[in-house]
């Protein structure tokens, strides 16, 4: 049987294809070696720093449980800043040396996996799937698009004030998975080729910074903001609630809100006179998901329900408990099953929150944290320039690594700062966690800004200067927020 006339150009086409996708490393030998095996390095250079601090003698002040502990904080934070392992295979060891190395009994230990930080984690996972997979998000999000999206300035602002509202009431990854897509049919609809068009680079940057500039709004945004109050929780035995939470954050929003629109506007001016194209492409996406239906109405219900109930009845309930009840009330409706849970949780986060909840509460009540804070920016005297430090740092780390990671990080010294210097260790936790989930630069850190770049449209040269004018915007208002208005609310920063 003789082939077919076009299998030969096919088959040549797939040669060049393969061909195309192999890439030459032509630096020189030796980098080459030590590229590859520099992970193999810090996991040694690990393991010999926790050796070693476990066998050293404690400085004054210091008990063995404490160096301990401060041993397995090193290699945890060397693990989660250089990604040698991953973040929750870290988290895991981090458990397992806790007990090992005589910090706490290793029962203790694994018993923190059931703090209830977790459990209202992995509780909004699952209220976020039943959002995504019934279409909840996608619809809203076309109906406000088509109603203020007819001019090129009202569909940029749309899409940024909706990807922030959005982000108030579900969490960030979410947010983007039901944005992102549709941002990417309409740049296809108006053909703005990558590399060309400025307008498409404001959209896809619109949708990023207004995602996780939303995202710090309330306890639903990002789960780091349930990690610190675990830490918090476990650490000190405080809490803070839903509506106080967003009493502290709501002004820093809206001030960050309204910063990034006339950033977004002076560097990316819209290059185009009239967005015709992509009114047809939304108003096609909506006769195709045709009328609301009764599982979306089900799901809107559950989730209004949801988030009233945490104002309201959190501090007697708990966070974790109502969204619990929440989630039994999506299967038993039948608007959420196992299957759909298993396609939308990150389970590895969970595990990562685990250990890093552990991780502060042994700093914590070993001594350890209060010994680092000491032996750090507790030199400086000033609990006003420590503040400023701290949350700097955390914006700038926030940009490199995982926010879950800076969190972890970050706030067990933190907290152990704030009993140096007397500030309330609530507002120490708000002061970690709101910066570390301001991403404005790079693809690190948030699926928000991960997705953007992976549209083409955004690069990193192009960022560096409207990104470090918001970077400096949201320190410079966490800062007046912290001093003027948190202590009003009922969170107390010292002054001395």
């Amino acid at each position: 049987m003789m082939p077919q006339s076009g299998e030969p150009e096919a088959e040549r086409r797939a040669l060049e294809h393969e061909l195309e996708e192999v890439v030459i490393d032509t630096r020189p030998i030796a980098l080459v070696i030590l590229s590859r095996s520099l992970r193999t390095v810090i996991l040694i250079a690990g393991a010999v720093l926790f050796i070693v601090l476990v066998r050293a003698k404690p400085p004054a002040g210091l008990s063995v449980a404490g160096e301990r502990a401060i041993a397995v904080f090193a290699i945890a934070v060397l693990y989660w800043i250089t990604g040698a392992l991953p973040l929750m295979v870290t988290s895991l060891l981090v458990i397992v040396l806790l007990g090992f190395s005589g910090v706490m009994p290793q029962r203790q230990a694994y018993a923190l996996f059931g703090n209830e930080a977790m459990f209202f984690i992995l509780a909004a996972f699952m209220l976020a799937a039943a959002v995504n997979h019934r279409g909840l998000g996608r619809r809203v999000a076309l109906k406000i698009f088509r109603r203020f999206g007819r001019t090129p300035r009202g569909l940029i602002g749309s899409v940024y004030l909706l990807s922030a509202l959005m982000s108030f009431v579900i969490p960030e990854h979410a947010v983007a998975a039901i944005v992102f897509p549709i941002v990417v049919d309409l740049t296809a609809a108006m053909s703005l080729a990558p590399g060309r068009s400025r307008y498409a680079t404001a959209l896809f940057l619109a949708m990023a910074w207004g995602t996780n500039i939303g995202g710090i709004a309330t306890l639903l945004g990002g789960a780091r903001a349930m990690l610190a109050l675990g830490i918090l929780s476990e650490s000190t035995g405080q809490t803070i609630s839903f509506l106080h939470w967003s009493a502290a954050t709501i002004p820093i929003v809206v001030l960050l809100l309204g910063a990034g629109w006339i950033v977004l506007q002076h560097f990316f001016p819209s290059d185009l006179a009239s967005v015709e194209s992509s009114a047809r492409e939304l108003d096609r996406r909506a006769g195709e998901i045709g009328r609301m239906t009764f599982e979306e109405k089900g799901v809107a219900a559950i989730l209004a329900a949801t988030i009233v109930a945490w104002m309201v009845f959190s501090r007697d309930y708990g966070y974790a408990g109502i969204a619990i009840l929440a989630v039994v009330a999506l299967f038993a409706m039948g608007l959420l099953s196992w299957h759909e849970v298993e396609e939308y949780v990150n389970w590895g986060i969970v595990l990562m929150y685990g250990g890093a909840i552990a991780m502060g509460a042994a700093l914590q009540h070993t001594g350890a944290a209060s010994f680092l804070a000491r032996a750090s920016l507790g030199r400086i005297g000033s609990a006003l320039v420590v503040l400023a430090i701290l949350a700097l740092a955390a914006e700038l780390l926030g940009e490199l690594l995982s926010h879950s990671a800076v969190v972890a990080a970050l706030l067990p010294v933190g907290l152990g700062l704030a009993a140096h210097f007397g500030i309330d260790a609530r507002a120490m936790s708000l002061l970690v966690a709101i910066p570390a989930g301001l991403t404005f630069i790079l693809p690190v850190g948030t699926p928000a800004n991960a997705l953007a770049y992976s549209s083409g449209y955004l690069h990193t040269r192009e960022l560096v200067l409207p990104g470090g004018l918001m970077i400096a915007c949201a320190w410079v208002g966490l800062n007046l927020m912290m001093h003027i208005y948190w202590p009003w609310i009922g969170f107390a920063i010292a002054t001395h």
